[in-house]
């Protein structure tokens, strides 16, 4: 079965989703021990979330990039998750889905979240042909993440730094058999209409 261009991937049950992010040890790690983001954690920002564990590792070097040294894996309500969908614009704008940069422009100025889709990557962290969710959060939907939506707060960066030894030592099916199990979430096509191009 081909896969879609724009799907969601990822860990879920009936009520949850988990998402990921890298933060600071100053951050990351008083939120993997409380649940809940420090105060030192800037709600006035936007924040981003992926479904995808290897976009994120991606993204922070597998937990080496400077300020990226804490991989978290948060698990949110998929109510949650989905009112961002539902309530998000693209990040940029696309012919035939927008009107025209000037109503995309100023769907985007009061969207409290937005979507990028990109490419989802390997092992090797190179890309592939479909693309992956990055869901960025802002203003009510930062608050309703880090007061309403999380559920729980893991510390997974041992678990990058072994899955990417063994990419390093080239045993490429040890680090598959670490990877956490992402499965296409299941969304109406209504939800997503607004998303992809």
């Amino acid at each position: 079965m081909q896969e879609l261009k724009h799907e969601i991937r990822a860990i879920y049950t009936d009520s949850t989703v988990t998402v990921y992010q890298a933060y600071t040890p100053a951050i990351g790690l008083p939120a993997a021990k409380s649940g809940r983001f420090p105060s030192s954690w800037k709600r006035e920002r936007m924040t981003w979330i992926k479904p995808s564990f290897l976009w994120m590792m991606y993204r922070c070097g597998w937990g080496t990039k400077e300020g990226q040294e804490v991989v978290l894996a948060v698990e949110i309500t998929r109510d949650g998750f989905e009112w961002a969908l539902e309530h998000a614009c693209l990040a940029h704008y696309e012919a035939g889905l927008h009107r025209d940069q000037d109503a995309w422009k100023n769907e985007l100025r009061h969207a409290p979240a937005r979507v990028q889709w990109d490419p989802e990557r390997d092992l090797d962290l190179q890309p592939l042909g479909h693309r992956s969710l990055q869901l960025g959060l802002e203003g009510e939907a930062t608050r309703r993440y880090a007061d309403e939506w999380i559920v729980s707060i893991t510390d997974v960066t041992e678990l990058a730094h072994t899955i990417h030894e063994h990419v390093r030592n080239r045993d490429l099916e040890a680090a598959r058999q670490l990877l956490p199990v992402e499965r296409p979430y299941p969304v109406t096509d209504s939800l997503l209409a607004h998303l992809r191009y």
